[in-house]
């Protein structure tokens, strides 16, 4: 018959679904009773609406319910103090990441802290599909077992949500944010607290300081990789990122066009006077191929020559596919995971970055 001790050892390998780490680490279990096979576990609740708490529930009373002599588990939710949320905020961050710049009241982010690399997906002009390269780059990395995060830092073209397929406010714990998380890839977006067809009609000061919560005051994974979907062009948005994470590198999108390799050779010049790295080019809707014959509908090498040009890697193209539109409008990452051609694409342009720090 399963003692007191023997649920807890089941309970410390249950994770909290949002944080990723045991119930038990996180003092989330109140108690335990065991009377004549019945378990009865008391979970307190980081927050009262916490949107997984059926999983939790379900992960303890299945995993329990397999123990010897265990005829039924009844799980009760309550929700933690504020004095126990505090305790809980300092377990998870070790100590305050926020710290307070010399000059000014703002926190300053601090990156670094959190992502070994931090990687700005950058275009000159909207429609050339940098969106989607951020989302299926972090979920090549992720299939190799990398820890990614990525911030939808494109306010008035959020589209990383419907892209990954997450929607819904994330919760908040004592003001710090916990990410969504999709195919073990952390994402905040502005999506996620405004209705997708609400324009964003917001000046520069307030962006600036957006951008910056969404980077000090979530509470993200030490990462290998972070990525940033950027707003088109070289807005207030793209210097903000600049000046709060001086060390990250600049990953520049186009089509072969030249009204958008050309534009995107502005943005990478932005990111040298910025003092940002152009880690290299990728080059979307390169061509459309139809057995075996490729059609370039929008012109031919223009993101080769614009790497050319800035003196930076040439890191792959990416054609036209059908596949690749269906699976962004309709969130659904597992299908264009399931196609080794699709996939191998994405891979060619990681594998790239991933040599580049050897």
């Amino acid at each position: 018959m399963a003692n007191k001790e023997d649920v807890m050892e089941v309970l410390r390998q249950i994770e909290d679904p949002e944080l990723r780490k045991p119930l038990t680490d996180l003092d989330m279990i109140k108690s335990v009773e065991i009377n004549d096979g019945q378990v009865s576990v008391d979970v307190l609740l980081t927050v009262p609406g916490c949107p997984l708490k059926k999983k939790i529930t379900d992960d303890i009373t299945e995993k329990v319910g397999q123990l010897k002599g265990v005829k039924k588990v009844e799980v009760n939710l309550g929700v933690m103090s504020d004095e126990q949320r505090k305790n809980l905020t300092a377990k998870v961050y070790g100590k305050d990441h926020r710290r307070a710049a010399p000059v000014s009241d703002k926190p300053t982010p601090i990156a670094g802290d959190f992502a070994k690399r931090v990687i700005g997906v950058a275009s000159g002009k909207g429609g050339v599909g940098k969106s989607t390269i951020t989302a299926n780059l972090a979920l090549a990395f992720s299939r190799l077992g990398k820890k990614v995060g990525i911030l939808d830092a494109d306010v008035y073209g959020f589209s990383i949500p419907r892209i990954l397929g997450i929607n819904g406010q994330p919760t908040v714990i004592d003001d710090h944010i916990i990410p969504h998380r999709k195919d073990n890839i952390q994402v905040m977006s502005i999506g996620f607290f405004v209705d997708e067809n609400t324009p964003v009609i917001w000046r520069g000061p307030l962006l600036h300081k957006t951008v910056n919560q969404f980077i000090n005051d979530v509470y993200w994974d030490k990462l290998d990789y972070f990525l940033i979907d950027l707003p088109p062009g070289t807005g207030d948005v793209t210097i903000s990122i600049a000046q709060a994470l001086p060390k990250a590198e600049m990953l520049v999108v186009t089509t072969p066009q030249p009204m958008a390799s050309h534009t995107a050779g502005r943005v990478a010049g932005m990111a040298r006077q910025t003092n940002l790295a152009v880690l290299g080019v990728v080059e979307n809707m390169s061509y459309y191929e139809t057995d075996g014959h490729r059609d370039y509908i929008f012109g031919k090498n223009g993101g080769r020559e614009l790497a050319e040009a800035l003196k930076v890697p040439f890191l792959g193209e990416i054609p036209i596919k059908t596949e690749i539109r269906q699976a962004a409008d309709s969130g659904d990452t597992r299908a264009l995971s399931e196609n080794k051609e699709i996939v191998e694409y994405y891979n060619r342009v990681i594998r790239q970055i991933i040599d580049c720090e050897k």
